[in-house]
């Protein structure tokens, strides 16, 4: 059953940011991922942007947001950034990073400041669906706040 919406950190950010965003909370589905949101809410996989938590040859961290249907290259991507490898973060680095568990991860409100890079063709998109920082709970936004408020660099790194 869809729990009622409670204020996370990345709520908190949005608001303190002044970002109007809609609620769409779901039933979460262990390994459920994109494809189950996007069936739940009845938005097409490709508006509902899934955040990635990735690291470089240095064990740097970063985000990458990209859309539902698609995968990272992490090798485009390296090269999009001038890094020699990305890789995913495991699970516990990737919470350690964010203070979000895998499945609950928003770009929004993490625990430190990372560098987020988004798929640019996300940003061609009317609205999108991204997490609000919990498991279950998607927020409905203007895709432009990825760059104009959450400082997000555009990159083409889909696979």
């Amino acid at each position: 059953m869809v729990q009622p919406h409670k204020t996370t950190s990345g709520t908190r950010w949005l608001t303190t940011h002044g970002v109007a965003f809609e609620v769409r909370p779901y039933d979460y589905v262990p390994k459920g991922g994109t494809a189950e949101a996007s069936r739940q809410l009845g938005m097409p996989a490709h508006q509902v942007v899934k955040t990635l938590v990735m690291k470089d040859q240095a064990q740097q961290p970063l985000l990458v947001l990209m859309h539902g249907d698609r995968k990272v290259s992490t090798k485009a991507l390296a090269r999009e950034i001038d890094r020699k490898t990305i890789e995913p973060c495991s699970e516990a680095e990737a919470h350690k990073h964010t203070g979000y568990l895998v499945g609950g991860t928003s770009p929004f409100g993490t625990k430190r400041a990372l560098p987020v890079f988004v798929e640019a063709s996300i940003l061609a998109l009317d609205r999108i669906l991204i997490n609000g920082g919990q498991r279950g709970f998607l927020v409905e936004i203007d895709p432009r706040v990825l760059v104009d408020v959450l400082g997000a660099t555009p990159v083409e790194c889909s696979g």
